[in-house]
């Protein structure tokens, strides 16, 4: 009988660690479903149309304009520049380039003149 009890035990045992690991297992793909998910989301805004309004070399001049054209209302964004330093601050991403070009003009007549489109395709 005492056999018996010391196989269950270790039965229990062993269910317990197979269900911690089961645990940090799905942990560890919801952590790595997470990362995919972030990454594309970073690589579609990236391929978005983007209405720049400021290209800096010093983060600390990209994080003022980016602050004030978020004061305004927009939502601006950072976009690092492949193969350079810069960083570029975007006032409004657009998934269609008609739509990107109409509110350029009207971006450059009323809010900066000197705003122009980037994308990474």
């Amino acid at each position: 009988m005492s056999e018996w009890l010391v196989k269950q035990d270790s039965i229990r045992i062993a269910d317990s660690i197979r269900a911690v690991q089961d645990h940090l297992l799905a942990l560890e793909n919801a952590r790595l479903d997470s990362i995919r998910a972030a990454d594309e989301a970073r690589r579609a805004l990236e391929s978005q149309y983007n209405i720049i309004v400021g290209s800096f070399i010093t983060p600390e001049y990209a994080r003022e304009c980016l602050n004030e054209y978020r004061n305004m209302g927009y939502d601006a964004k950072i976009i690092q520049a492949e193969g350079s330093g810069f960083e570029f601050v975007s006032a409004e991403s657009h998934s269609g380039l008609g739509r990107a070009l109409a509110r350029l003009a009207q971006f450059q007549d009323t809010v900066q003149i000197e705003a122009w489109i980037y994308t990474k395709r």
